[in-house]
């Protein structure tokens, strides 16, 4: 299945649908805790991941040991189309992983979606960007002051969770919920049935169903 597939598939299917797929099939621990949409209004998003790896700063890093490291603008212009950038931030919030500036950078690049459990910042200008971004806080320092980003493309913990590079992501009003690339297929086709089933049970209980009358949904 392609990804273009899956993804029309995934955006169907709500965070908590695959959360519970996801544990039935033993994986307990696939949704970030912290992140929450920056904006109410944001439509659910669905992409493979591009991790980040945020540490915290020393000041003599770059200079005295002569380093260069990556930073948010460099790391944007390596993201894929349709990618969704996944930041571990440590749940640090006294700085920025990401601003308005290397967002609307980001909108031009294609990148689908942010997804950080630390803190952005110029709240007004991500809105006003139209990327659909997910994280713990809104600050206002930005990330030198913090944080440096020292890796990419390689396994990080974000919200609690492990995400690998080119784990899909989907996110949602409730949240985040990381699928592992190998069991995405199986996933999406899972939960859009678990779809089918809520409509099917909550539409009864609206017409006032008792939930042990509830007739068995008919397999299609």
């Amino acid at each position: 299945m392609s990804d273009d597939s899956l993804f029309a598939v995934l955006r169907h299917v709500t965070t908590d649908s695959l959360a519970g797929v996801l544990l039935k099939k033993g994986l307990r621990n696939q949704w970030l805790k912290g992140p929450v949409p920056l904006s109410p209004n944001q439509p659910r998003t669905v992409g493979r991941a591009f991790t980040m790896r945020f540490v915290p700063v020393r000041e003599e890093v770059p200079g005295a040991l002569g380093v260069k490291l990556p930073v948010n603008r460099d790391a944007v212009e390596l993201m894929d189309e349709g990618c969704i950038a996944v930041a571990d931030a440590r749940g640090e919030i006294g700085a920025a992983t990401f601003g308005d500036i290397v967002v609307y950078r980001m909108v031009k690049r294609g990148v689908a979606g942010i997804v950080t459990d630390g803190a952005v910042r110029d709240r007004k200008g991500l809105i006003e960007s139209g990327m659909p971004i997910w994280t713990t806080a809104i600050t206002a320092p930005p990330p030198a002051t913090r944080l440096m980003l020292i890796d990419m493309q390689q396994p990080i913990c974000c919200g609690g969770v492990a995400v690998f590079p080119g784990d899909i992501i989907v996110a949602d009003g409730d949240g985040v919920v990381v699928v592992p690339a190998g069991l995405a297929k199986e996933a999406a086709a899972e939960g859009a049935e678990q779809e089918r089933l809520d409509e099917w049970q909550l539409d009864h209980v609206k017409r006032g169903v008792s939930l042990p009358d509830i007739p068995p949904l008919k397999k299609i």
